[in-house]
């Protein structure tokens, strides 16, 4: 035919590609990718949910709180397990703090329509 066929070469002193060097260079942009999804996405998770549950175990009265089912209230009463919210004027729900989403503390000023 009029094309001849071409051999691949190796250079001399290259290393084989197969082989314990062959799976290193393989299997290491899966551990830099791994790694870098620890230290971006893993431990800043880690650090905000420990925050979080700190915040929860120094829950206090007056605190005011965000349920996860959207409700605001201000905290009355705190217990191990629940939490007793006024939502309104002489109405209080009972709670389980695990349910809470957001601590935004002592209100400083009251609001304008109470």
């Amino acid at each position: 035919m009029l094309i001849p066929p071409a051999y691949a070469q190796s250079a001399a002193g290259a290393a084989p590609s197969g082989g314990v060097a062959g799976l290193i260079q393989f299997a290491m942009p899966f551990v830099l990718v791994l790694v870098a999804f620890y230290f971006i996405m893993y431990l800043p998770q880690q650090r905000r949910q420990k925050a979080f549950r700190d915040t929860l175990a120094n829950l206090k009265k007056n605190d005011q709180v965000i349920t996860s089912g959207g409700i605001v209230g201000k905290v009355t009463r705190v217990e191990e397990q629940y939490v007793e919210l006024e939502i309104a004027a002489n109405t209080r729900v009972r709670v389980v703090k695990s349910t809470l989403t957001e601590v935004l503390g002592n209100p400083a000023a009251k609001p304008a329509n109470d």
